[in-house]
């Protein structure tokens, strides 16, 4: 019975790949420098035709997917490494970041 939910778990990320609404994503483009990741998704996202919302929340919304189906399997330095991508991407995509610091002082 374990091994039937195993392979129906597999079977899902395939579909969800497939069949969503998320965009295309190119193979290794989890790979590299932070900045490179985040240099990769903008440019999928800008050329895919399967994105929802806008083009930097699609990115987002993929970079989060990989993350979360990475689980406890990415390694410390390599989720580290895409956490640094988010901040990355919003560069990319022109986005103002605020720091922590800057946020607790308006509350």
């Amino acid at each position: 019975m374990a091994a039937k939910r195993r392979n129906s778990r597999k079977g899902w990320v395939r579909h969800v790949q497939r069949t969503s609404d998320a965009m295309d994503i190119p193979r290794g483009l989890f790979s590299g420098s932070s900045t490179e990741i985040a240099r990769r998704l903008k440019r999928a996202a800008l050329r895919s035709r399967r994105t929802k919302g806008t083009k930097l929340q699609s990115a987002m919304s993929m970079l989060n997917w990989f993350i979360n189906r990475g689980g406890r399997g990415l390694s410390p330095a390599r989720r580290a490494r895409l956490e640094r991508a988010k901040t990355a991407l919003r560069k990319e995509f022109g986005k103002r970041i605020r720091s922590r610091s800057a946020h607790r002082g308006k509350e």
